[in-house]
């Protein structure tokens, strides 16, 4: 019971100190988080790719 007290505090104690995106702050990880994803997906497109030449199937 202790454990889930002090968890409960903890959390509020977080949410207190949190706040809100700006729309500069919001954009800039909306950005950073795109370029992430397309290096992902050309990531798995090259090796999709290379897979396909060295099997030809």
């Amino acid at each position: 019971m202790e454990k889930l007290k002090n968890f409960f505090a903890e959390s509020r104690r977080v949410l207190m100190v949190t706040k809100k995106p700006g729309m500069k702050e919001f954009k800039l990880a909306t950005k950073i988080t795109g370029i992430g994803m397309t290096l992902i997906g050309l990531i798995g497109l090259v090796i999709r790719l290379i897979g396909y030449l060295i099997t030809g199937s």
